[in-house]
């Protein structure tokens, strides 16, 4: 039986980031059932980062990553991980005009908070949107595409740099405490590891882990999210005013979104629709959905589909993510439920989750306490 001080459960984004974190101070074996890392959520997301997205807990993160990024390409060797590209909220009617003069007045003042401006402004940032269709609309500049598969590929490099270990094709079928420590079982051979501590980062799959090793779960529902690129009959309707990409729009309330992709858009229906844990494939119903209201609000003639593909969302039912153990089950610890903002959270979350996990200090900042996403607050 081989030992480490930690087994991270979960080869995604969640495992890969706070899996190189606490490699810093202790040894780590990272486990994942595919026989390649971060193949649903990770790697399907349409990876944006965007301050002020999300309830203020989040905002404080994804405001926070900002600066990592930069500091972790420079650690880990990473290509850029961010490419600037503006988002635009975008309201087409009273209801979402009302939603999102809200939205703005609870963000007023925050680093990087969206910055209204007039519908006219709106389409001549967008000229794929049609004219007159937008009723109110606000901006976010520091917005940018996040390269995801360089992200993880780098957490990864940092982790096995510092002497960590990842075991692929290692299906978790087994967790049982032993004296003050635990005994994982993974893989096709059963094969036992010894560990001080486990943390269970595997997405959606992250209460089944629970369940095997006899802790309580923490309510996580997996939701399915569709985006289809879609061919763009006349590529000209895609050129901004200073010949950047488009910005990427998001509709308020969230009924769809979509971005510039070359000289196709990704679309998609911002659907949620709760699913088991599984490989999930992309609903035909979803993806006309998607197609059908970005046309209403566009004209751009969308009517081929070059590929489409669904990913998985996990949400406990107040939508933050869970980072912490049930204190009647010390040393199995959570970092589960990012939801939509694994990605863009990444880099301050790992931080945040290690100092949880190791009792060290918070980052300085990251302006939470450790009770803001303890599962005893579920």
């Amino acid at each position: 039986m081989t030992n480490f001080d930690t087994v991270v459960v979960g080869g995604g984004i969640a495992g890969a980031s706070i899996a190189y974190e606490l490699a810093a101070t202790r040894s780590v074996l990272l486990v994942e059932t595919e026989t390649a890392l971060a193949r649903h959520s990770t790697a399907r997301s349409a990876a944006t980062y965007v301050p002020g997205h999300g309830s203020a807990p989040l905002r404080a993160l994804v405001a926070a990553s900002g600066p990592r990024f930069a500091r972790l390409e420079a650690e880990l060797d990473a290509p850029p991980l961010l490419t600037p590209r503006a988002l635009l909220h975008v309201a087409f009617d009273a209801d979402g005009a009302a939603e999102l003069a809200a939205d703005l007045a609870e963000q007023a003042g925050e680093p990087g908070c969206p910055v209204a401006i007039d519908p006219a402004e709106a389409q001549r940032l967008c000229p794929a949107l049609r004219p007159g269709a937008v009723r109110a609309a606000a901006v976010v500049e520091g917005a940018a595409d996040i390269d995801a598969e360089a992200l993880h590929q780098a957490f990864i490099r940092g982790l096995l740099r510092r002497g960590g270990k990842v075991r692929t094709g290692a299906p978790v079928t087994g967790v049982r405490r032993s004296g003050s420590g635990w005994e994982v079982q993974a893989g096709p051979d059963g094969n036992v590891i010894g560990a001080a501590e486990v943390v269970d980062a595997a997405g959606a799959w992250a209460d089944a882990v629970a369940v095997r090793a006899g802790v309580p779960h923490i309510g996580l529902t997996p939701y399915r999210r569709t985006i289809a690129l879609v061919r763009v009959p006349d590529p000209a309707r895609l050129r901004a005013p200073d010949g950047a990409r488009l910005p990427m729009v998001i509709e308020t309330p969230e009924r769809f979104y979509f971005k510039q992709e070359g000289d196709g858009l990704l679309v998609s229906p911002a659907d949620e629709t709760p699913v088991e844990p599984h490989d999930v494939r992309p609903d035909e119903l979803d993806v006309a959905i998607a197609l059908e209201r970005v046309e209403e609000v566009t004209g751009l003639g969308l009517r081929s589909v070059r590929t489409a593909w669904a990913g998985l969302r996990s949400f406990v039912p107040d939508r933050l993510p869970v980072i912490g153990a049930w204190p009647e089950h010390p040393g199995f610890w959570f970092c589960a439920g990012q939801g939509g903002s694994g990605i863009e959270t990444a880099p301050a979350l790992a931080a945040f989750a290690a100092a949880v996990v190791t009792g060290g200090p918070l980052p300085a900042d990251v302006p939470l306490d450790r009770a803001a996403f303890s599962p005893t607050r579920l």
